[in-house]
C-alpha cells in the first residue's frame, strides 16, 4: 500500500465504477469514502464510510473538496471538482479511467466552458460517448497503479 495511506473520495451520483473501487480498496487496505446526495447501497464494511450531503447539486462537490487531502485519489466526472482536488495535491481520475493532472487541468476546464457554451446556443446536441467496459477495464487498471 501507498505509504501516505490515500484515502478514495468517489463522486457517488451515478459513478458507474464503484464495485472498482471497492475491489481495490479491499485489495490494499485502503478507506473509501462515498459522498452523495442520497443515501445508496453500498457494502457495510470498516473500509468504508457512506456520506449524505444535502444541499443541491453541488454539495456533495464541496464536502469531497473540503475534505480531501494530499495524495488522496477522487473519482470524479466532474471537472471543476477535479481542479479543486488537484489544487489540494490529490489525485485524480475519472470513472473511464481519464488522468486529471496539473498538465491537462487547464485544457480540461475550458472544453468544457467551450461546449457549455456550445449547448446554450444550441450547436451541440450529443453528449459524451456511452461508458464501455474498455472505460471500466482503463479505471480499474489506472486505480490500482495509484493504489500502490
Amino acid at each position: 500500500m501507498n505509504v501516505t495511506n490515500p484515502t478514495f473520495y468517489v463522486d457517488a451520483d451515478g459513478c458507474p465504477v464503484k464495485q472498482e473501487v471497492y475491489r481495490v480498496a479491499q485489495r490494499y487496505g485502503i478507506q473509501v469514502k462515498l459522498v452523495a446526495n442520497a443515501r445508496m447501497r453500498a457494502p457495510e464494511a470498516d473500509w468504508l464510510e457512506m456520506i449524505v450531503v444535502e444541499g443541491g447539486l453541488d454539495a456533495a462537490d464541496n464536502w469531497i473538496a473540503d475534505n480531501i487531502a494530499a495524495n488522496d485519489i477522487a473519482i470524479t466526472n466532474d471537472i471543476p471538482l477535479a481542479s479543486r482536488c488537484l489544487e489540494k495535491g490529490a489525485h485524480v481520475l475519472s470513472p473511464s479511467g481519464r488522468i486529471f493532472d496539473d498538465r491537462n487541468i487547464a485544457d480540461a476546464l475550458a472544453t468544457r466552458e467551450i461546449l457549455s457554451h456550445l449547448r446554450d446556443l444550441g450547436t451541440v446536441t450529443c453528449g459524451p460517448a456511452p461508458f464501455s467496459q474498455r472505460d471500466r477495464s482503463q479505471f480499474l487498471q489506472r486505480l490500482e497503479k495509484r493504489a500502490v
